[in-house]
């Protein structure tokens, strides 16, 4: 579990700098340079995720469980993380209505995995791991959302063309993901 905590740290860190410090931010690109700034970025945040990975994976060998989660829950579940799907392939998707509406669909896509795994699984690691995703996201969402308000951030308007074409890489993603990978990548196969 500590490589978890250590890597979450890492990676979840990186991730808030925008949220918890963007002169911090502003002052390393400017000392170092932006492509030294990414540089060192995504590294920091390849290493979290190996620890969250190689920690996570740990974890499960010697698991303790919380409660029984009712089986409904993971059905629910499977609906979150669809949702969730769409939502992060939204992000990437140009003119989209999701986009538009919720400025920030990766965060909120990542909520809805996370709040949805919180509710379908029942161990301590799966808490964390979910538990620490699911506040990042959540906060890194609002405080993204007030800066924009702020700065009057304007977003492209959504097009049913932008929509389609979200939901149709969002359903395909999650159908290979919850049908093959899941169980390849994590050992876990969540459509019986």
């Amino acid at each position: 579990m500590t490589l978890m905590l250590l890597g979450l740290l890492l990676f979840v860190g990186m991730h808030s700098i925008p949220m918890l410090a963007p002169d911090w931010r502003g002052r390393m690109v400017a000392r170092l340079g932006l492509m030294p700034w990414k540089g060192l970025y995504t590294v920091i945040t390849l290493l979290g995720l190996a620890l969250i990975v190689i920690g996570f994976a740990q974890a499960r060998q010697a698991p303790t469980l919380m409660h029984a989660p009712a089986l409904a829950l993971r059905h629910l579940n499977s609906l979150f993380t669809l949702i969730a799907f769409v939502m992060v392939l939204a992000a990437y998707v140009p003119r989209n209505h999701f986009k538009a509406w919720l400025r920030h669909p990766m965060l909120a896509g990542t909520a809805l995995w996370a709040g949805g795994h919180l509710l379908a699984t029942a161990w301590l690691h799966d808490y964390v791991l979910f538990g620490a995703f699911l506040v990042w996201a959540l906060a890194s969402f609002f405080a993204l959302r007030r800066r924009d308000v702020r700065t009057g951030m304007q977003v492209a308007a959504g097009t049913l063309a932008g929509d389609a074409i979200a939901i149709v890489l969002g359903l395909a993603g999650w159908a290979v993901f919850a049908f093959w990978l899941h169980l390849w990548l994590i050992g876990v196969k969540p459509i019986a």
